[in-house]
């Protein structure tokens, strides 16, 4: 018999319940926590992020295996307390994602700054006319990043995965693009990405996410083949944008969040577009390693980043 026609009729307009009813509650969460004072709101994060590692126990896991895969070095104490901190840098972030429409230059620059060098970097770089690949991942506050970008006069555009509920996608896409930022949704990116680079426009590219063929091209990540996405070198070795690494990271010493721009990395191009690829995707992940290396108790370790194995090679999940 076929299977179809004994599952019951789906219910019309379930979907769309659903979907008003996460709307809702991610604008409920956003007003509560965005009227709170900001320490307190970051206090509940934290809170929020506390308890979530107790909870879920599948992406604790998770976590706990990325860190045995990147730093074998580490006992598994060290490695569970550098979970703790992502967990609580996701709900410090939660907190300012609920506040960041009320930001002003005046008020986030309290709590954000440049680091100087890198500003003066991105600045260079966006001079040139060419177009600025900001190569980031997620790391820190990454919301937060492209947005204090923009409140300080340096709007750009943001390759993103379209959120599987439209309302709640295109209200997060406000709150993103208030001041000047635009997203370009990775189904239709390609195109925008090249006019944006003729334009001299800048934008963001999170390259940190598992792929897999022929999106992505297998590079060393943390010492382990990782499938990865290989569009950025494609468009930087066709437009001659510059490649910048850029991410926005806590400093516990300051009590602030600081905006870096790394060094530009040079785009290879020898003439052997396949080699050249693989070699230029591998150079932006090592850039992004070392990045998380600074940083590890602030990178997304819940996420499946060597899901995809190349052919032969048996799971790690």
């Amino acid at each position: 018999m076929d299977s179809k026609q004994t599952q019951p009729p789906r219910k019309k307009g379930g979907g769309a319940f659903r979907q008003a009813a996460e709307y809702w509650a991610l604008r409920s969460l956003v007003g509560a926590v965005g009227a709170l004072p900001r320490p307190a709101a970051r206090a509940l994060g934290a809170g929020i992020g506390a308890f979530a590692y107790a909870a879920v126990g599948r992406l604790r896991r998770v976590g706990m295996r990325n860190l045995e895969i990147a730093f074998p070095e580490k006992t598994e104490a060290e490695r569970e307390q550098l979970l703790r901190g992502e967990f609580r840098s996701l709900g410090w972030q939660m907190a300012e994602f609920c506040k960041m429409s009320g930001y002003t230059r005046e008020s986030a620059s309290k709590f954000v700054r440049y680091d100087e060098a890198g500003l003066e970097r991105f600045l260079a770089a966006e001079a040139r006319g060419k177009g600025v690949l900001v190569l980031t991942a997620h790391l820190g506050a990454w919301e937060l990043s492209s947005f204090y970008h923009s409140l300080m006069g340096h709007p750009m555009s943001m390759v993103i995965r379209r959120l599987d509920n439209p309302r709640v996608d295109a209200f997060v896409d406000r709150v993103r693009s208030l001041h000047g930022n635009r997203a370009l949704h990775k189904d239709d990116f390609a195109r925008g990405l090249l006019v944006a680079m003729r334009q001299g426009q800048t934008v963001g590219i999170l390259m940190d996410t598992n792929m897999t063929p022929p999106q992505g091209v297998f590079v060393p990540f943390f010492g382990v083949e990782a499938c990865t996405a290989s569009g950025l070198a494609r468009v930087a070795m066709h437009s001659g944008a510059a490649v910048l690494p850029g991410y926005l990271a806590w400093h516990e010493d300051e009590r602030k969040y600081v905006l870096h721009f790394g060094e530009e990395i040079v785009v290879r191009k020898t003439g052997d577009a396949e080699a050249d690829i693989v070699a230029n995707t591998a150079r932006f992940t090592a850039a992004l390693e070392a990045a998380i290396r600074e940083f590890p108790d602030q990178w997304l370790w819940l996420h499946r980043r060597w899901k995809t194995r190349p052919a032969g090679e048996p799971p790690v999940y």
